[in-house]
């Protein structure tokens, strides 16, 4: 997929095809704004295609808080309600990885169904995932049964996790595309959040865990009811127009339809210019023809995989599930009396995650992608330098551990957090998209189970302080990679990545 040296491509055309210095301005893209000239959106109408695709995120992040409580409660011989309580570590593990593993088999259905279906029905189909998984879960008669219910939820985060970023990044104004991707990445948290703090509230009531699971489904439908009533991707349905996988004046006249919609009101009668400018640009650079396994690891589509892939990649094996596994025992060895109640330490990491996410969503736009990679990776280092410290010969100065814990989550989530999954829905050119975010998706999963798996084991063999020293070097990887690969993509339109990042 490399650029033909004589082919004119989009930072060097205007509308007409001739060279921005020779009209003067070039006029630039589309659906996702101009640049240099101020994009006709409305915020209003921008919040209903960013809030039902976010409720997948949502639904992620509870499922992750309410489950660490939903353990507690189903092996109490007399509060889960249940004859089959006396579960084993192995079997407790799968009701816990069970949704991990699952997200890991949407990552592949993706990659094999998302451009057929688009992103839009991908999150209809995420939806019925989650509704039929926790109606499973909740509803289990007998372990293997929920264990599957724990399994379908799971394949619908993987579709969820998948698409939600695309529709996001391809239906938003370019001017707060980082902030409303970013601010998914907010409602993950927000579900953990909620996850505790229902978990916490049920987890004393008998069978507790089957209404900790069964508190998703209305999520799940209103998800469900709002994309159905949303317009498809504007984009997907040009470049089938393009790949000729339908009929080009329908495609356009729905595309046009849909941008009205996406943008309220105000974009009047400049939709149907905006969408033949959106595949004249599309057109520029190349995307005329669906995307090859083989080509995926060729010039530019192998330049997105890695920055896609590396970014996820790093997100995970620099620490993040291990440390998070320390908090109560850190906060307890400094003598906070919350850390006796998982729960309630797990409810404080979380505000502070929430805090720091929001934190991340206000500046993403004004600050840029990289300033905040770079400056909260450097403070992770730094934290797990000082969290290995403690472990090694800083054992008597509890503080340094609790300020490495906070300095690491803090850090975490106003960088790889949501910057992660913010590059990932941005750099891939528009027919690599389904295919290489799922590759991303499926690495940032994979990643994690691997981590969470390999963990206790390496902390066995090499001691606490060692591991955490270990991570350490893996961010100093990381930040070599984010200085030299990672592009800054703020206030450029999704075309203007491709042709400039790539």
């Amino acid at each position: 997929m490399e650029s033909d040296p004589e082919r004119p491509t989009l930072s060097s055309l205007g509308k007409e095809g001739k060279s921005s210095g020779e009209i003067g301005e070039a006029q630039e893209p589309l659906i996702n704004g101009t640049h240099g000239i101020p994009e006709n959106y409305s915020v209003a109408a921008a919040v209903l295609p960013f809030l039902f695709p976010a409720l997948g995120g949502l639904l992620y992040g509870y499922d992750i808080g309410a489950t660490s409580c939903a353990t507690i409660s189903v092996e109490s011989a007399t509060l889960s309600g249940i004859t089959w309580y006396d579960l084993s570590s192995v079997q407790i593990g799968l009701i816990t990885s069970g949704s991990l593993y699952g997200a890991l088999i949407g990552s592949v259905v993706a990659f094999n169904i998302a451009d057929f279906l688009g992103r839009r029905r991908e999150l209809i189909l995420a939806s019925v995932l989650y509704l039929v998984g926790a109606l499973v879960t909740a509803l289990a008669p007998d372990f293997a049964v929920m264990v599957v219910g724990r399994f379908v939820f799971g394949i619908g985060i993987g579709l969820a996790m998948h698409a939600a970023p695309m529709y996001i990044a391809e239906t938003a104004p370019t001017p707060i595309r980082g902030r409303l991707i970013s601010l998914k990445e907010f409602f993950i948290v927000l579900g953990m959040v909620a996850g505790y703090g229902i978990g916490s509230l049920l987890v004393d009531i008998v069978a507790g865990w089957r209404y900790m699971y069964g508190a998703s489904t209305p999520l799940a439908v209103i998800m469900g009811i709002g994309m159905w009533w949303l317009p498809s991707s504007p984009r997907w349905l040009l470049l089938r127009a393009i790949q000729g996988k339908g009929n080009m004046q329908e495609l356009k006249e729905n595309a046009i339809n849909c941008l009205r919609r996406l943008r309220g009101p105000v974009i009047g009668d400049s939709a149907p210019e905006q969408v033949n400018e959106v595949m004249e640009e599309l057109a520029y650079v190349g995307e005329e023809k669906q995307v090859t396994f083989s080509e995926m690891f060729r010039g530019k589509c192998l330049k997105a995989l890695t920055i896609g892939a590396g970014v996820v990649l790093f997100q995970q094996i620099t620490g993040q599930p291990s440390v998070l596994y320390y908090a109560a025992s850190i906060l307890q060895s400094a003598g906070f009396s919350a850390a006796s109640d998982a729960t309630r330490v797990s409810i404080l990491l979380g505000l502070l995650k929430l805090i720091m996410t929001g934190v991340a969503v206000l500046v993403v736009d004004r600050v840029g992608r990289r300033p905040l990679l770079l400056g909260g990776v450097s403070g992770m280092f730094v934290s797990l330098f000082l969290l290995g410290s403690y472990y090694l010969f800083l054992d008597d100065v509890p503080a340094a551990a609790v300020v490495g814990l906070l300095l690491y989550v803090g850090c975490y989530q106003l960088s790889f957090g949501p910057i992660g999954w913010l590059l990932i829905s941005e750099i891939f050119p528009l027919r690599l998209r389904g295919r290489g975010l799922s590759i991303a998706v499926l690495v940032n999963f994979g990643a994690n189970a691997l981590v969470t798996f390999a963990f206790s084991p390496l902390v066995e063999l090499l001691g606490s302080g060692i591991l955490f020293y270990g991570f350490g070097v893996i961010t100093l990887v990381a930040l070599l990679f984010i200085f030299f690969i990672v592009p800054e993509t703020k206030g450029l339109t999704l075309e203007e990545i491709e042709a400039k990042c790539l």
